[in-house]
């Protein structure tokens, strides 16, 4: 039977290259790539899942390989033409590695697994857990929010035991000869000492900084005992219910090693706060852990992210706790426990909230340490040819790793046009036709296919925008690796940054000076298609590839240009009943909106005439699932009168460790607001509307990074300007 499947695919295989390779004149080609894009978008309409979705995007491979078949023996320059040669063949480079990883992905995520059921522990077996929450200069109240999170998980107290491991309070740092330095770190050591303790959490840190958060992380291994390992990131603080949705999957399978949960955000990344997209699209992170993730879940390949996960320490205990080598840890770490035959299993439902980088500085420090850290994983683990791993699991983390050399193809892509239109280098030789037979249908059916593939998680063009606004970047942090893998070290990314005021970004010079060659590319292409009328249709293919970099490159000026922001903090939506005291009087109302540091609260009742800002009031509501009564002292903001009431601004003074728990209540504890609100902002547009909405978008933030520049220009940066009538209720929160 074995021998005959073996047979079928050979014969399979041999008829897709017959008709890949079959020589057709260009009319003929044309039609079939017009056929195919038809009947692709016609089965997406009608038939977007299962077995169909699997044919559709089985037709549109047939195109991407009959172009990469055209591509390499049709269009390369003359060998013996240098000048041609070495640019076309780097762009034909390009273009191979973009199929290559197309072919990945659907390796991947052409058919990922459906999300997984709650799996609860049996109740009467449930295991030991310890929480290890590492950290290195976050704030204590950013700690204080995560600490109270942990200690609120619904699990039992005598099992549960959370760790603040704080590498910012090393003995190393506090006997440091640089004194003010020291003076810090003493007094950071004091000061969460003393926090930890007040939320019955164990403070733990080390003589030394070595090996970063992976030393860390085993030292906490060193002095622990729990049959599991929960980690969150300082300014990830867990729902109430993330112990009881993930630590029933070991108890299933004794060779498992970690149980994973998304990344959810409270805060918008810098492209969605600068574009004004984090409410009504899905985020960046969402493809991964949306689709990605459990793509990889299906080949036993979904790896450790660094936090948000549950593992095991006996599997901890096979490789000698976290790996270091490189500075992504957790890869690292997964890679070398899947090698050694354990499992890992991936629950996509949120069950953390965390911050991202606010800043778009800060967005590239991070995403620079993932892309050193996958290219040392990648020198130093070489996954494809992993010893342990199995052929799905080889391809999966190559899949993982290589996309990280994205900068390089599409430096490529920015400026292989303007070699013909600057300097006349024949670097793709095809006529007009050609390309519109060949290259235009390849384009339309690889971004059907990324349709197909990530859907609502993923709108269209997005995907372009992310990887060029990270490009210019990480271009050299990506060589730098290459050259010299032990170079990178870690780096904590800031993530409780706030921007007071509109400006640009620091690191925004390049997009501008990229923008404007672009520019100049366009009017080179209107030149050259008047004065060179018999090359107009090679001139309007390259200058329509220029165009499409600019309008890219465009939008990009409005991610580079930082909005300033009223609130310091994402306002969560909620609606809880509750009471407040101000004064001797108690006012029932509605807790509307929280964030890490207050709330909006909407009061009914006469209130007093006058109330001074900065009064110190009481908020008194129930826990989330204890429903025991809590009082929470805060201190008012602003108000807005209203006909029956007010809408108060607040912010919470917290003065007893009790009162975190309270707080990390009111934001954390239920799970299924992240939910919803990630199911609020998915839809999918589809490639057309999808392209319009692109187009328009990047027409506004392009004359808005040009007024952001024309103010910089001027020594002007804006302020934001107070609302009417004096500060509203989301003011200073």
């Amino acid at each position: 039977m074995k021998t005959l499947i073996v047979l079928l695919w050979a014969g399979l295989s041999v008829l897709v290259l017959a008709v890949i390779t079959l020589p057709i004149n260009l009319e003929t080609q044309f039609i079939a790539g017009m056929v195919v894009l038809l009947a692709m978008m016609i089965l997406k309409l009608v038939r977007p899942e299962g077995t169909w979705r699997l044919i559709a995007l089985a037709f549109g491979t047939a195109i991407v390989m009959r172009y990469a078949y055209w591509r390499t023996t049709s269009t390369l320059p003359p060998i013996n033409q240098p000048e041609n040669f070495i640019p076309g063949f780097l762009l034909y480079l390009a273009e191979m590695y973009s199929i290559m990883m197309l072919a990945l992905s659907l390796f991947v995520v052409a058919s990922p697994l459906p999300p997984r059921k709650s799996r609860a522990a049996n109740p009467g077996n449930l295991p030991t857990v310890d929480v290890f929450i590492p950290t290195y200069n976050e704030e204590p109240e950013l700690l204080a929010n995560t600490m109270a999170a942990a200690k609120g998980m619904d699990y039992p107290a005598d099992k549960l035991t959370v760790w603040l491991l704080d590498d910012g309070g090393t003995l190393q740092k506090r006997n440091s000869d640089r004194i003010a330095e020291a003076n810090a770190a003493e007094k950071r050591h004091v000061e969460l000492q003393q926090l930890a303790a007040g939320l019955d959490v164990r403070y733990l840190t080390r003589a030394r900084n070595e090996h970063a958060k992976a030393g860390n992380m085993n030292n906490g291994l060193e002095h622990s005992t729990g049959d599991l390992i929960a980690v969150f990131d300082a300014d990830h603080a867990p729902a109430r219910d993330f112990l009881k949705e993930t630590v029933g999957y070991f108890e299933e399978d004794p060779r498992l090693f970690l149980v994973q949960t998304p990344h959810f955000f409270l805060n918008p990344d810098p492209v969605e706060r600068n574009l004004k997209t984090f409410d009504r699209m899905p985020s960046e992170n969402e493809m991964f852990y949306g689709v990605i993730q459990r793509g990889l879940d299906k080949w036993n390949a979904a790896f450790f992210c660094g936090s948000a996960a549950v593992l095991s320490r006996k599997a901890l205990a096979e490789t000698g706790g976290f790996s270091g080598v490189s500075i992504t840890e957790d890869c690292e770490t997964a890679v070398e426990l899947h090698a050694k035959h354990w499992n890992s299993v991936y629950v996509d439902k949120p069950l953390i909230a965390g911050l991202q980088p606010a800043t778009f500085a800060s967005f590239i420090g991070q995403r620079s340490r993932w892309a050193q850290g996958m290219m040392q994983i990648l020198r130093f683990r070489a996954p494809l040819f992993k010893r342990g791993l199995s052929i799905p699991q080889r391809l999966c983390y190559t899949s993982s790793t290589l996309f990280w050399l994205f900068p390089f193809p599409r430096a490529i892509f920015l400026i292989a046009p303007l070699f013909y239109l600057f300097f006349d280098l024949q670097i793709f030789t095809a006529s007009g036709g050609e390309f519109l037979a060949y290259t235009l249908a390849y384009m339309i059916v690889n971004l059907i296919m990324q349709n197909y593939l990530y859907g609502a998680f993923r709108w269209p063009w997005i995907s372009e925008l992310y990887e060029y606004v990270q490009t210019i970047h990480l271009l050299p942090a990506v060589v730098s690796v290459i050259l010299n893998p032990r170079k990178p070290t870690f780096k904590v990314t800031a993530k409780d940054e706030s921007i007071a005021r509109s400006r640009l970004s620091e690191i925004s010079a390049p997009f501008f000076i990229i923008f404007f060659l672009l520019v100049i590319g366009v009017l080179v292409t209107i030149y050259r298609v008047y004065t060179e009328p018999y090359k107009a249709d090679v001139t309007l293919v390259v200058g329509g590839w220029n165009l499409l970099n600019l309008i890219i490159a465009g939008c990009a000026l409005g991610v580079v240009s930082e909005r300033g922001e009223r609130a310091a903090t994402r306002r969560v939506k909620v609606s809880r009943r509750c009471e407040m005291r101000i004064g001797d009087a108690w006012y029932k109302g509605t807790i509307e909106d929280v964030s890490v540091n207050g709330s909006r609260i909407r009061i009914f009742g006469e209130l007093p005439e006058v109330i001074p800002t900065d009064t110190s009031v009481d908020l008194r509501f129930k826990t989330f699932v204890e429903e025991q009564e809590s009082v929470l002292p805060m201190g008012i903001r602003n108000i807005e009168r209203t006909g029956d009431g007010a809408i108060i601004g607040s912010r919470y003074r917290p003065t007893e460790a009790i009162h975190h728990r309270y707080v990390a209540d009111l934001i954390f504890a239920n799970s299924n607001q992240w939910t919803q609100f990630q199911l609020s902002r998915r839809g999918n547009p589809g490639l057309i509307r999808g392209t319009i909405w692109f187009l328009r978008l990047a027409l506004f933030q392009t004359y808005r990074g040009l007024v952001y520049l024309g103010r910089q220009m001027r020594g002007y940066e804006s302020r934001p300007r107070p609302a009417s009538g004096g500060a509203t209720a989301e003011s200073r929160r």
